[in-house]
């Protein structure tokens, strides 16, 4: 019987991940957070690399099951098969992320999947402003960018919800006032 907390927060870059998974990290005792970026590697050659990068990383985390432990992440798997959806990978991913995902779903773990988003997409020209960093153009994020990651994201989402009834998922506008969002978190998360 599960007695930890695995937290996986996605979104769109500006979304606010940073800004909830630090949070959510203060918040809950005993919770690690890790965050990650994913290989930069969107050549064929890249799957290898993000097949066997997330199988590890479940295999971490499925050592971990029962410890009293809360684990908090900011991006996994999902993220690469959002950026491969979106075609900025030279591969599919998909396969590997059903299989990741069934596994996934399987971890003996309260699990939470929490999707962020913008109602109004125009903040993310304004969140996204990296101001005070030197920052070269091919790295720049852009908010049209955002916004396509962002459906994909919601889609995701949704297709979780359907296939998966005991991974609890959830969608939160972050635009909203802080306290809100932190309100939503408090009741979802049960802390």
């Amino acid at each position: 019987m599960a007695n930890s907390k695995l937290i996986v927060v996605e979104g769109a870059q500006g979304a606010g991940k940073t800004t909830i998974t630090d949070y959510l990290r203060h918040s809950i005792k005993y919770t690690n957070l890790y965050r990650l970026s994913g290989t930069s590697d969107s050549s064929p050659e890249g799957l290898n690399k993000a097949k066997k990068m997330y199988t590890d990383l479940l295999e971490y985390i499925e050592k971990l099951e029962n410890t009293s432990i809360n684990l908090l992440f900011d991006r996994t798997f999902f993220t690469e098969e959002n950026y491969c959806r979106l075609g900025l990978k030279e591969y599919s991913f998909s396969e590997v992320y059903n299989e990741l995902l069934d596994k996934f779903s399987k971890l003996d773990f309260e699990i939470y999947y929490i999707t962020l988003y913008l109602e109004d997409e125009k903040l993310y020209n304004q969140r996204l402003q990296r101001e005070g960093k030197a920052v070269p153009e091919y790295a720049k994020f852009k908010a049209e960018n955002s916004m396509k990651q962002q459906n994909v994201y919601l889609q995701m989402a949704k297709e979780i919800k359907e296939k998966y009834p005991n991974i609890k998922t959830i969608e939160i506008a972050t635009d909203k006032d802080i306290e809100d969002t932190k309100k939503i978190l408090k009741n979802f998360l049960m802390f």
